[in-house]
């Protein structure tokens, strides 16, 4: 059988302690990548990291990151530069919502954090990386946006914001980095479940249970085997954006749902 082309690539993951970061590592070591993994949480992160070099990972490491502050994300690459001189696949996945509240009674430090997360963080890893990139033939960015990103919703008025920023991000980075045979793509999920309304709810799990209630989501393995899609396209091809909901979920406000039965 012939190898995998991602067998002993080096491939950078943010936001990889959990949700799609984490099911994105395992499906990369699948096929025997190399894998250099950044989060805040690094307890969860050497646990993914045994995770994946059980999988086949041809080497997987953690290293702590934030990438909501520079200083963390120069060292974060500063570590990746001592484990390689090139990156094949960068995914831009840390990020998150917080609250669900109106504008008006939105809280600044909420505010900050998603769009330093999703959008500042971007910046500063593709800013950062963009040498090891362009060392790699081939090579390509993947960020992780959100349906969010391509709609509104109440409630979702600075979310909403940071992955649309996300959304141009990419867009703008396809145009700048043209010619440098580095691509640059977004993976904008719908309903996934995650740990994503567990930290939008502030870890009130009956809330962030009702998000889901009576229908079936994405899981994050759905949205990792897409990642892993796209990065394994030929050099020549780029999926510019893809958007990937579960079956029950038209659009923010179309979602078919399934009476509940109620717990004994």
């Amino acid at each position: 059988m012939a190898s995998s082309p991602l067998a002993t690539q080096p491939v950078l993951i943010t936001g990889a302690s959990s949700g799609f970061g984490a099911a994105a590592a395992r499906a990369f070591a699948r096929k025997g990548a190399a894998l250099l993994l950044g989060a805040r949480r690094v307890d969860r992160l050497e646990a993914v990291a045994r995770e994946a070099r059980d999988a086949g990972a041809s080497y997987a490491d953690v290293h702590p990151l934030d990438v909501t502050d520079t200083a963390s994300v120069t060292a974060f690459v500063e570590w990746v530069r001592e484990h390689c001189d090139r990156l094949h696949v960068l995914v831009n996945n840390a990020g998150g919502a917080l609250g669900l509240d109106p504008v008006v009674e939105g809280r600044d430090e909420d505010w900050e954090t998603m769009l330093q997360s999703n959008v500042l963080g971007v910046l500063r890893m593709c800013r950062a990386c963009f040498p090891l990139l362009q060392a790699s033939p081939g090579s390509i960015v993947i960020n992780i946006g959100s349906v969010a990103g391509r709609g509104v919703y109440e409630g979702g008025a600075v979310y909403c914001a940071a992955k649309a920023g996300e959304l141009q991000v990419t867009r703008a980075l396809r145009l700048e980095w043209n010619g440098t045979g580095i691509r640059v793509a977004t993976i904008d999920p719908g309903l996934a479940e995650t740990e994503f309304s567990l930290v939008r709810f502030r870890g009130d799990r009956e809330k962030a249970a009702q998000v889901y209630a009576g229908l079936e989501p994405l899981r994050a393995e759905d949205v990792a085997e897409a990642i892993l899609w796209v990065a394994g396209r030929p050099p020549h091809v780029c999926i510019d954006e893809m958007v990937i909901k579960c079956t029950d979920q038209a659009d923010f406000h179309k979602i078919h749902r399934r009476p509940v039965e109620p717990e004994a």
